[in-house]
């Protein structure tokens, strides 16, 4: 190492004195040479700096417009999905309305149909129905003087209802179902001295009736709530009133059957004879929400059901073996 550096020192020393023997002229053209080999060399590096520098301008530009590509293509993406969606809502709405305004059209076409039914002859028969119901509610409120404001129903079928009550007087009746009839029926019953207890197998009916009742001060009718049970009848099972809730029914008088707000099956009046049939008092009547044409011959082989005399309002008088059986013709509920 120390070699080295004399070497070198050496070299130095014998490069001074060349230069010390050059004219000037000589040592300016040295200079020169010199700064223009420094300025080459300063340009290469800041060439060098600056080609570096743009290349990563570029590079990053390069980063930068691809970027700007990529969400571009993805606002262009999302912009289509929602003109998808807006097509799809459109369209679903103008089908909307079009179904809804073929169904106006359809109401508007049934009811013009309706209005040209109800003239000439149509118009005749309503006048006529609506003539009876309103003889029957004054006939009724003559008959009845209630306490408190009274449930509405159709007029006739109630009429035939109190009329069959007064006209029999029954010590017990027994309602398979409650609703505005037992009210009226509690009514007519009161008067003569008798007792009506209404089976109901809904709940929330059966305390809405007994708060009506107790508004009208009706002490001689009772709502019983009756949950159901299966029951076999003929053969097949149907759901119907428990009969343990029953057992204390015995000599009833009148026994009235609305199939409208009776538990659900095709033949409410056969549950209710296989139960009641043998605890009905000598001479009692039964009234069943049910067309006679279609009750008579089907219990006929077991309770030999007659046709015999219609009552105001749409029952049937039934004869039966222990009584009579009153049943509606067709139309109407019995409230």
């Amino acid at each position: 190492m120390r070699r080295t550096n004399d070497i070198i020192r050496a070299r130095l020393i014998r490069f001074a004195r060349r230069l010390r023997r050059l004219s000037r002229r000589q040592v300016a053209g040295v200079v020169m040479a010199v700064l223009v080999a420094a300025g080459v060399a300063v340009s290469s590096i800041v060439g060098a700096l600056l080609l570096i520098a743009v290349s990563a301008g570029v590079i990053h530009l390069s980063r930068r417009i691809g970027g700007v590509q990529r969400s571009t293509q993805e606002a262009v993406r999302d912009l289509r999905g929602t003109i998808d969606q807006l097509q799809r809502r459109v369209i679903a709405a103008v089908e909307k309305e079009r179904l809804a305004a073929g169904d106006r059209h359809q109401e508007l076409v049934e009811t013009v149909t309706r209005a040209e039914r109800l003239t000439g002859r149509g118009a005749e028969l309503l006048l006529r129905d609506q003539a009876r119901e309103i003889e029957a509610m004054f006939q009724l409120f003559r008959t009845v003087v209630p306490r408190a404001p009274m449930p509405s129903g159709a007029p006739t079928d109630l009429l035939g209802l109190v009329h069959v009550a007064r006209e029999r007087r029954p010590a017990l009746t027994v309602a398979l179902g409650s609703g505005p009839s037992t009210v009226w029926l509690g009514y007519a019953i009161e008067r003569g001295g008798g007792r009506l207890v209404a089976l109901d197998h809904d709940a929330d009916r059966a305390v809405l009736f007994r708060t009506l009742l107790a508004e009208h001060g009706l002490t001689a009718v009772e709502v019983r709530h009756v949950g159901l049970a299966e029951l076999a009848v003929d053969g097949r099972t149907v759901d119907w009133y428990d009969v343990d809730a029953l057992e204390d029914l015995k000599d009833i008088d009148l026994l009235l059957v609305d199939g409208s707000i009776a538990p659900d099956g095709p033949d409410p009046l056969a549950p209710a004879l296989h139960v009641l049939g043998r605890r009905l008092a000598p001479g009692a009547a039964v009234v069943v929400d049910d067309e006679p044409t279609r009750v008579a011959p089907r219990q006929g082989g077991g309770f030999g059901l007659t046709a015999r005399r219609r009552l105001p309002g749409r029952w049937t008088v039934l004869t039966h073996p222990q009584g009579e059986i009153l049943l509606p013709h067709r139309g109407g509920t019995a409230g």
